[in-house]
């Protein structure tokens, strides 16, 4: 989470120290759906303080200082934040994510909440001492 920093310890963007792997060829990163403020819940596909890897849609959503992988895609109204989404997630519309890992491939349903209600949480995922909840690849969410 420190990458989301403007000034992080491990500095991506430092020249002298590149970082060398290989990345796949995905399209740039897309923001959609732009609704004025006015409109409550406002449909706004943005990222605040956060990273978003190539091949991700946030689309409607809105993603704060959070890491989102390849090809993760945000749908409207939805909300993650302190997060990390790993390649392939999906976050269905009206959900709200908050200080969650989320493992490659996983489909959060519409209207899901993760990270809001601890009790809920521990019935369902792992949660760690510091309150992070970790859904793990092929949990059923429906």
């Amino acid at each position: 989470m420190d990458l989301t920093e403007v000034n992080p310890l491990f500095n991506l963007y430092d020249e002298a120290w590149p970082v060398r792997t290989y990345h796949e060829q995905f399209p740039p990163a897309k923001f959609v759906f732009c609704e004025p403020l006015t409109e409550q819940p406002a449909r706004r596909g943005q990222a605040l303080d956060s990273l978003v890897s190539p091949g991700a849609i946030i689309s409607g959503g809105t993603v704060d200082r959070s890491v989102l992988s390849p090809q993760v895609r945000v749908n409207s109204y939805s909300y993650v934040k302190d997060s990390i989404l790993m390649e392939g997630v999906s976050i269905g519309r009206h959900a709200k994510i908050r200080k969650a890992i989320i493992d490659k491939g996983v489909r959060i349903p519409e209207g899901t909440s993760i990270g809001y209600d601890p009790e809920a949480d521990r019935a369902r995922f792992t949660v760690t001492a510091s309150g992070v909840v970790v859904v793990p690849k092929g949990m059923p969410l429906a």
